[in-house]
């Protein structure tokens, strides 16, 4: 597909159509073509003679070299992947979201730097700036991503880089990524976005500022709990950086990985539909419970952040929260009752998910979103699947009796 195509048609192609370049769907010289790229796995890549081997290939997908810079499987993906980010020009894979996060970080950070990081962020990223990046002399600070006065004031001239998440990790609130990312930049500082919840389609993070944009394809883009997997994607500048850091760390993910993802990848769009779809229900339905005493869901109106999310996002998931009316042992006889909603850690599969959630023993400046009743509420996340809406709520129903019968 090429570039000027690739802009007039729909997510929705795009995710059927991203990554099939012929010339990894068929056999030279030969007509006919399958519709996925095969699974090609090789440790070992062969040149023509000497002299192929000592005039060298371009350090680039597409090129063989060595295994470690993949093959046609992993690039097929990596294409996809740049496709359904605009203003992406190439994406790198990684093992798992976390290695991604910590990629992007290691790219543009060193001795001596700074880096600001939402206060809402996704737990492994916290960790990683702060006690992986503090042994080599990296200073992270936190930052209320909700407050753009004080997040300007912050910024110095030794801050390098800035986590971005929104929604916000548990918690949901939504910030203005767009304005966040332009006082970054005017500081010459990198913004980096965790922009899982979203993906690429659903909040194209590069276009509203952000320098690089990171996913855990173990959500959403699988979509079927089977794999590990992460992914950057950026600018060229920026990729330069991304691909010398990676083939530094030594970071390359397997060929059979890559076409689970790749699988995933063609019907995450209807997934994230339907997800959308029933977690906007059940949040609204939730609204009105007295076992409830907030719905943390930007996808609803009464959400935090909602109106944000309607200026800022094209599509949403099935990820949300929700204060519960009581304390730990309520909470724990609410979720054990829940029959179709499993316990893990998570998320953007098939299957629904339910987990406690106490996001103040990883915050420093704000546990909540203002405006939520937490007094006397424990926290719950939910992942929303595919399962039938009206399952799932009889399913809740069902948890809050359990929680009441004692």
């Amino acid at each position: 597909m090429s570039d000027s195509e690739n802009h007039k048609v729909t997510a929705a192609t795009k995710l059927v159509s991203a990554g099939r370049r012929r010339k990894w769907l068929g056999v030279e010289g030969q007509k006919g073509s399958v519709v996925n790229p095969p699974v090609w796995r090789a440790s070992t890549h062969l040149f023509e003679d000497c002299a192929d081997l000592a005039s060298g290939r371009p350090d680039e997908h597409g090129h063989f070299r060595y295994g470690r810079a993949g093959g046609p499987t992993q690039w097929a993906l990596a294409d996809a992947l740049t496709q359904l980010e605009p203003g992406a020009h190439s994406t790198e894979l990684y093992p798992s979201g976390v290695a991604a996060l910590s990629i992007a970080m290691l790219c543009v950070l060193r001795p001596g730097d700074e880096v600001l990081v939402t206060d809402n962020a996704y737990g492994p990223t916290n960790w990683i700036a702060l006690s992986m990046l503090s042994q080599f002399g990296v200073t992270a600070k936190p930052f209320d991503p909700l407050d753009l006065e004080s997040f300007a004031a912050m910024i110095s001239d030794k801050t390098k880089a800035v986590m971005l998440e929104s929604p916000g990790s548990l918690t949901m609130e939504i910030c203005d990524i767009p304005a966040l990312a332009s006082i970054a930049r005017d500081a010459g500082a990198i913004s980096i976005i965790d922009n899982t919840w979203a993906t690429g389609i659903g909040f194209p993070a590069l276009e509203r500022g952000c320098d690089m944009s990171v996913m855990a394809l173990t959500k959403h883009a699988s979509g079927h709990s089977d794999v590990m997997m992460g992914s950057i994607s950026a600018g060229k500048e920026m990729m330069k950086k991304v691909r010398l850091m990676t083939q530094f760390m030594g970071q390359v993910v397997s060929p059979d990985d890559a076409a689970l993802v790749m699988r995933g990848l063609r019907t995450m769009g209807v997934r994230l539909e339907h997800s959308t779809r029933s977690a906007t229900e059940i949040a609204s339905w939730l609204q009105h419970r007295p076992e409830v005493t907030s719905v943390l869901c930007p996808l609803i109106p009464e959400g935090p952040g909602h109106a944000m999310y309607k200026r800022d996002f094209t599509g949403g998931c099935g990820l949300f929260s929700f204060l519960l009316k009581g304390d730990k042992a309520d909470r724990a006889r609410f979720i054990d009752a829940l029959e179709h909603f499993g316990i893990g850690y998570s998320w953007g599969g098939y299957e629904s998910l339910a987990i406690p959630i106490d996001p103040e023993h990883g915050r420093k400046l704000r546990t909540w979103p203002q405006g939520t009743n937490s007094d006397g509420a424990v926290g719950v996340r939910v992942s929303i699947g595919l399962e039938g809406t009206e399952d799932l709520i009889r399913d809740i129903e069902g948890g809050f009796a359990a929680m009441r019968s004692a």
